[in-house]
Formats: structure tokens, sequence, C-alpha cells
């Protein structure tokens, strides 16, 4: 159960067998079915997920019920709500399985004592988090300055299997734009009408 996670950390950083089989015994295998939460809005994050197997999405719900989609989560991605899970404090959005999920739980203490005892995984998740804080900048300014056709093809560019496994109104939700307009944007590119 463990491969894909190997797979992901040695990309990054050097580390030996026993430190990896020393990792292993600070996570715990979780299976989420599909549309179960991991977390919700008003829960502390007490863990930071590994997607083994799955898809999740985090969101939001606005104080008129809609929901925002921050973040889908594929396999070989980590997923938490970092402040929540740092600080304690109750978090803001929910994490929710799209499809039946197999994940690997890290909670604080364990993650604290990983960082600790294997120090190249705090250059590791320090890459993570900085390589994070890239990618949200960027989708923030992309989100004011970009047409809703430019995106889509980013979307579609970086993550081109997720349209088949994602509703089309959370595609919407997570680039911010309405249902009408996703659909014509859509229906433009198929038809061969928008050109990058």
């Amino acid at each position: 159960m463990y491969e894909l996670l190997h797979k992901k950390v040695t990309e990054t950083i050097a580390i030996t067998e026993e430190e990896f089989d020393y990792c292993k015994t600070l996570f715990q295998p979780k299976k989420l079915r599909r549309k179960r939460l991991l977390f919700g809005e008003g829960d502390v994050c007490k863990y930071t997920a590994f997607v083994e197997k799955g898809l999740l999405r985090s969101y939001v719900i606005d104080e008129k019920g809609a929901e925002h989609v921050l973040q889908f989560s594929l396999e070989g991605w980590w997923t938490a709500d970092l402040a929540s899970f740092l600080t304690e404090e109750p978090s803001m959005y929910n994490i929710e399985a799209l499809e039946d999920c197999e994940l690997l739980l890290i909670s604080k203490p364990s993650w604290d004592l990983l960082l600790e005892k294997v120090p190249a995984f705090e250059r590791y998740f320090r890459i993570l988090i900085q390589n994070n804080l890239i990618v949200t900048q960027r989708r923030l300014i992309a989100s004011f300055s970009n047409t809703a056709e430019e995106k889509y093809q980013k979307l579609i560019e970086n993550f081109p299997h997720i349209l088949q496994r994602v509703p089309q109104h959370m595609i919407a939700s997570y680039l911010g734009i309405t249902r009408e307009t996703l659909s014509r944007v859509r229906g433009q590119m198929v038809s061969g009408k928008y050109q990058k």
C-alpha cells in the first residue's frame, strides 16, 4: 500500500529503506467511501492525508449555501486543511471523497516525530508547502485575470483525466465560473471556435 508514497517521497528527497520503513509505522491506512467526508467545516483537521487511490475535493459553503471547490486531490497528492492541522483551530472547509479512496493518514504528533527522527522529511514537506504556495498564488492571479476559456484550457492541460472523474458543476465551481459558461466554453472547444 505504500508504493506510491515511496515513489513520491523518493522523487523529492533521498532516504534510506530503514528511514522509509520507520515512516510507514507513523501512518494509519484508511478507506473512505465515495461521498463521505474526511472532515467537515468546524472540525479540527487531525490528520494530513496522502491519497494512494481515489479522488477528493476540498470545498467551502458560503452564506447562501453555494459550494466553492478549492482543490481536487488525486492519487499521489496530499490533502488537509494545513492551517487547522498546524494550529488545531476549527477548519473552514470540508474534504469529501468523490470516489472510493485509500488514504494514508498521519497525525500531527506523528508528523512532528517523523520530522524529528528523519530530518530529510523536513525538507520534503518544505518543498511540498512552498510548491503549494506557488500554485495557489498563480491560481489566485489567474482567477482575476484569465478568461473562462483560459482557465478551462489550463485545467485540461494540467489534468486531462479529471474531466472524466469530476462532475461538470464541480469543475465550474473550481474554475469560478457558472455551469452555463462552462457548457459554452466546452461547446466552443469541441466546435473549434476557441483559439489559444
